[in-house]
């Protein structure tokens, strides 16, 4: 542990801000997971509700700087293509 004050708020602040990344990060996790077996479970409506669901959190994720933009379209990109697909079949 530092002696010096402000190296004693960095630690704090940077706890706080990890177990806060963690949180969100999390949650986004969750919410891709649940898009994509809302697919697999072949309902339309809360496939679409799921996705729209992860779209924002992955935004979000990406004004935080949780994860880069790039990463955050390609995921969103793979979502709607499975929803698409679903929504084509029925």
């Amino acid at each position: 542990m530092p002696n010096i004050k402000s190296a004693i708020k960095r630690v704090k602040t940077n706890d706080k801000r990890r177990a806060l990344n963690a949180s969100q990060k999390s949650a986004l996790r969750t919410a891709v997971k649940a898009a994509d077996q809302a697919v697999v479970g072949t309902d339309l409506e809360v496939a679409k509700a799921a996705l729209v669901l992860a779209t924002k959190k992955l935004d979000k994720a990406v004004t935080k700087g949780l994860i880069h933009k790039n990463a955050a379209a390609r995921k969103k990109s793979r979502l709607a293509k499975k929803v698409n697909a679903l929504s084509a079949q029925a």
